[in-house]
């Protein structure tokens, strides 16, 4: 089987993707993450996608895929980042609250030996609870989701915040669309559920 690489530091991507129950090794790209002028979430998401998963080097004589993947959050024509902090998590959820944003969690496999590059963006609109300021901090003192768009994990406490959640992918809201993955690795020749 070829070398499977995991082209991220996400802490709950490798969770997600250890769910599948094959070996892979993590590598962290080194990429500009700046949108370009006039790019929208969902276009910024699937280049960063297939970014980071150009920049991870694995060999290619024993064959390699890499698994890149980013996330953006749009509300409105307005792109939100991931908060970094308590004060910036407190803004995003009472400019979110009892408002409805689409996350757009790109996913690229790239087989670096033949160079081949598959994508997918999966949207999953999410609709957060009209929280007042009492739960938002009650919230963020309990689970401190300063490294999440959105300021919330799903998988979660996060759950809690929210009113609503559509997607085809119920995984790809907390950043690693599983079943856009495993679908991919299929069509590369890699079967996860074969023995």
């Amino acid at each position: 089987m070829k070398k499977i690489v995991l082209a991220s530091s996400s802490a709950y991507r490798k969770m997600q993707l250890q769910t599948l129950g094959f070996s892979f090794e993590c590598q962290s790209p080194d990429i500009d993450e700046s949108p370009q002028p006039g790019e929208n979430a969902s276009a910024l998401a699937n280049r960063l996608a297939a970014a980071k998963a150009r920049a991870v080097t694995a060999p290619c004589a024993t064959g390699a895929w890499i698994i890149g993947a980013d996330q953006t959050v749009a509300f409105g024509e307005q792109i939100l980042g991931k908060p970094g902090n308590y004060a910036n998590a407190v803004h995003q959820l009472q400019l979110l609250r009892g408002q409805t944003v689409t996350f757009h969690s790109a996913l690229a496999l790239l087989d670096r030996c033949s160079g081949t590059l598959q994508q997918a963006v999966i949207d999953t609109v999410v609709t957060y609870r009209p929280l007042n300021d009492a739960q938002i901090h009650a919230y963020l003192e309990r689970e401190k989701p300063f490294d999440c768009a959105g300021s919330f994990k799903s998988e979660a406490l996060g759950i809690a915040i929210l009113e609503s959640v559509r997607s085809d992918d119920p995984t790809a809201l907390i950043g690693l669309p599983l079943i856009a993955l495993t679908r991919m690795l299929a069509g590369a020749g890699f079967d996860v559920l074969q023995p």
